[in-house]
């Protein structure tokens, strides 16, 4: 619709991802609906125009797939939609002795945690320098805070997400365009059934629910700050980090990602 903003958000179909789709929809946006499963979109674009009236782009795309960013980027190019929001969400981990992983699957999770994260960004962003205007929301963890043993790759990506995204914010300063890097802790999400961690500790501490994680970027996202920490809890976990002894650290973060009949 003339006059409206776009927020393209990948991993759109469930979690932090939808109810950010759905907080940009109440907010007036236009959407570019990013995600594997293209009934889910339908069925989200479908409730979301009923609820507010909004109209979405829907893209079924595989973004651990190498040149999905730049399909995406084709595509929104091609219907001639300007993007003045990214929202970098889609991601996943993947629980269990780096050294006994699957390969493909360890691989695969680089490429989407990191690789389509920076292409993204490095696609839209001239295009919202040129306008002077522009915002971009990566979603991280507080795994960015520190290493995690048994699940070694997906900490590992998260700290790359954490790091890039303050980097370019001090770049950014003054051009009109801000990154915010949302970092979450536990949040109820088909996320941790993918990475097979269901009986993790880490869940028994209290997880958040999504739409309260998404209000919580989205807010971040408008007011310009470079990092948001989710929750009370998990922004003091991510302080202590920087005070106690990395062994200790790491030692706690292990125990953490354990199963509970360890």
């Amino acid at each position: 619709m003339p006059g409206r903003k776009t927020a393209l958000v990948t991993g759109a179909s469930f979690g932090i991802g939808q109810e950010l789709a759905g907080i940009f929809a109440r907010e007036g946006y236009s959407l570019v609906l990013v995600a594997r499963t293209a009934d889910k979109l339908r069925q989200l674009a479908s409730e979301l125009e009923k609820a507010h009236g909004t109209r979405s782009l829907i893209l079924a795309s595989d973004l651990a797939a190498p040149g999905a960013a730049a399909y995406v980027h084709d595509q929104t190019t091609r219907a001639d939609i300007t993007v003045d929001v990214l929202v970098n969400n889609a991601g996943f981990g993947q629980f269990g002795l780096f050294a006994e992983s699957d390969l493909e699957e360890c691989l695969q999770q680089i490429q989407l945690n990191i690789t389509t994260l920076t292409h993204l960004t490095r696609l839209y962003l001239p295009e919202m320098l040129s306008r002077k205007s522009g915002r971009i929301l990566n979603v991280a963890s507080t795994a960015a805070f520190q290493p995690g043993p048994l699940m070694a790759v997906y900490y590992a990506t998260k700290a790359y997400v954490l790091h890039f995204s303050e980097a370019i914010a001090n770049e950014l300063q003054g051009s009109g365009v801000t990154v915010t890097c949302l970092c979450p802790g536990p949040t109820v999400t088909e996320f941790h059934k993918r990475a097979n961690m269901l009986s993790s500790r880490m869940l028994q501490f209290g997880a958040m629910d999504a739409h309260t994680v998404a209000e919580d970027g989205y807010r971040a996202l408008i007011a310009g700050k470079p990092v948001a920490i989710s929750g009370f809890k998990n922004w003091l976990l991510a302080q202590s980090v920087r005070f106690s002894p990395r062994s200790l650290v790491i030692a706690i973060a292990r125990k953490l990602q354990e199963t509970r009949n360890h």
